[in-house]
């Protein structure tokens, strides 16, 4: 996974912003997300990055994320009972879609921007928001708020990450084996 990750730092911007997109829609797909290592990738990426070349890759993980999380919403519109009833929704557990519906009919938007940071729940809060028929123009909103302010935090990471890499003793002066701060 470590090589995995250090080979997505190393594409040019344009790639790594695709690449970081389809990560956040792996990222989203229930159990497959459990897997991916989203915010990990995200700030590796960064720590090869320099501001400047921040702004594609942020907008392409925003977009991912929205992406995502609206194709999850749809799939809860139209088939979230059977999506409840599968296997998969049993794994899950009824008290628990139980909890997440009560969540977000009560703490509907706010819970959408939270659900970013919890892994396991950014999964399925989209599910449950498309199964209640949340109006989407109120879904989007919020998705996209969340999804702003956790990739900004990852984002900021990564390239903290990368400025104090230079700045410590024993710190690197240069990108490790190709690395380039940025091919924007």
């Amino acid at each position: 996974m470590a090589y995995w990750l250090a080979q997505l730092a190393e594409l040019p911007t344009v790639l790594l912003t695709a690449a970081l997109g389809g990560v956040m829609l792996l990222d989203g797909i229930p159990l497959i997300g459990m897997l991916i290592p989203a915010d990990a990738a995200i700030m590796i990426a960064m720590v090869a990055r320099d501001p400047v070349s921040s702004g594609p890759v942020f907008l392409g993980v925003v977009s991912g994320y929205v992406l995502t999380a609206s194709l999850g919403f749809f799939i809860g519109r139209r088939f979230g009972p059977q999506v409840r009833a599968s296997r998969f929704g049993q794994w899950i557990g009824e008290s628990r879609w139980d909890t997440g519906e009560r969540m977000l009919s009560l703490r509907g938007g706010r819970m959408l921007v939270a659900a970013p940071f919890l892994p396991i729940v950014n999964t399925l809060v989209p599910l449950v928001a498309g199964g209640l028929r949340m109006p989407y123009r109120r879904f989007v909103p919020a998705v996209a708020a969340g999804s702003t302010l956790w990739t900004g935090l990852y984002v900021t990471l990564g390239l903290i990450a990368g400025l104090i890499s230079h700045a410590v003793p024993g710190g690197t002066t240069t990108r490790p084996s190709g690395l380039r701060r940025s091919d924007a």
